[in-house]
């Protein structure tokens, strides 16, 4: 294992400290992900977990908990979550981040306002000083309205482009049945700003920019793991 999936590991041993029995909890998507969706399965297994039920934010996280055994549930039967633990792209000091290079970005966006407490988990490389430093922003788009879109974030100064499969011909499609583009701001001056701008943009569904969502975050490191911590709690 290398050091990074070591420290990604170790981020996720440090988060799913905060499962107690009889919690609902939002599974996020992604490798680091992947790893606390596991290790919550090994403690039901043990016995040092009991009645845990998971939402699972895609179809790669609910194969993850299928093959871990943690039960699955629905945001119809349990529309407030008691915590949600996913991965990042990019994580700042205030813990705002980029999400949703595995396309999951709305639905892992839905899950973590849902929840009571949300916590990232991350190898330390994804902490940037300013979000967009060597990072694009995944944008969720109506495909009627694609070309319109692309053409309004262009607008806005980014460089972008519609994400092309891998293995198959042709763009994403989402769980939602939507597309993604993918936009190079560079470092964002004023998240928030771009974020409305974004928004604002009829055809756009989500973007990938999660501002003040994040009540924990912790970052794996070569040595151990950091931790960071939201000064004001959000309200649920």
């Amino acid at each position: 294992m290398s050091w990074v999936e070591a420290a990604k590991r170790r981020a996720a041993e440090r988060a799913v400290e905060h499962v107690e029995s009889g919690a609902v909890v939002g599974l996020g998507s992604g490798s680091t992900a992947a790893h606390a969706i596991r290790i919550i399965g090994a403690r039901i297994r043990s016995g040092e977990l009991d009645d845990i039920l998971g939402v699972p934010t895609s179809l790669q996280a609910a194969a993850e908990a299928v093959s871990a055994g943690v039960p699955l549930t629905t945001l119809d039967e349990h529309p407030v979550l008691d915590l949600a633990i996913d991965g990042a792209d990019q994580i700042d000091g205030e813990l705002n981040a980029i999400k949703g290079g595995g396309g999951a970005l709305l639905r892992e966006k839905v899950v973590a306002a849902a929840s009571k407490l949300y916590i990232i988990i991350a190898d330390g490389t994804k902490l940037a000083a300013r979000l967009g430093e060597g990072c694009r922003l995944p944008v969720e788009v109506l495909p009627f309205a694609l070309v319109p879109v692309l053409q309004r974030i262009e607008g806005l100064g980014a460089e972008a482009a519609v994400r092309s499969g891998s293995g198959k011909l042709g763009p994403v499609v989402t769980e939602n049945g939507n597309l993604i583009i993918d936009a190079d701001f560079g470092a964002i001056a004023d998240p928030a700003r771009l974020e409305a701008q974004l928004k604002a943009i009829p055809g756009v569904i989500e973007t990938g920019l999660f501002l003040g969502y994040a009540d924990l975050a912790y970052l794996g490191t070569e040595e151990g793991v950091r931790r960071l911590a939201r000064r004001r709690r959000k309200a649920i």
